[in-house]
């Protein structure tokens, strides 16, 4: 994917359209695997009237309605897939972040305690940036906005772009274990 950016001809533009065309289909194929999967482990936890099953009969439900909205009334700007999901997915999202900017506070109030020559770095570098992206920074110093820019955009840049090949080595290599049959937790075995 990443040649035809330095090797742009014809056969390498083709090359990586040809990827994403297969990339899409299989997406398509993962995403009809895990619906499945997921119907069948709920299904399975309220057969057994395991442990919260009735959690299991909501998810169903709400899998049910969804695709019902989705592929037989149709969607569009006024659809009752884009209603529901505005009034009810949207609003639930935004209880899941609020709830997680707590838990970055908590993290952060752990975190800033400068016990360690690592922590207090981590609580100046974290006060610069706050202080840089607020309106007072510029009547207090010009160099504060600037400092934190530059501390977002490069230390910072590093840090995401090694988060982000992380991801994508443990993606490769959970798709690899659940490809050679390693993992099976997806199953809802241990």
């Amino acid at each position: 994917m990443l040649v035809q950016y330095f090797v742009p001809h014809k056969y390498s533009l083709l090359a990586y359209q040809n990827v994403l065309d297969w990339m899409q289909i299989i997406y398509l194929f993962t995403l009809m695997v895990g619906a499945l999967s997921f119907i069948k482990i709920q299904s399975k936890k309220i057969a057994l009237k395991d442990k919260n099953w009735g959690f299991s009969v909501i998810s169903l439900l709400g899998l049910l309605v969804m695709v019902i909205f989705g592929l037989f009334i149709g969607m569009g700007k006024d659809s009752a897939f884009l209603w529901v999901f505005d009034h009810f997915q949207a609003p639930m999202q935004t209880t899941m972040f609020s709830l997680l900017a707590f838990f970055v506070a908590s993290a952060a109030y752990r975190g800033f305690r400068a016990r360690s020559w690592e922590a207090t770095l981590l609580l100046i570098v974290a006060t610069i940036v706050m202080l840089g992206k607020v309106p007072l920074s510029n009547s207090i110093s010009e160099l504060i906005p600037k400092g934190a820019e530059w501390i977002i955009n490069v230390p910072s840049m590093a840090a995401r772009r090694g988060i982000l090949i992380g991801i994508g080595l443990g993606s490769i290599s959970t798709s690899l274990r659940i490809i050679l049959g390693i993992e099976r937790t997806y199953l809802g075995r241990g």
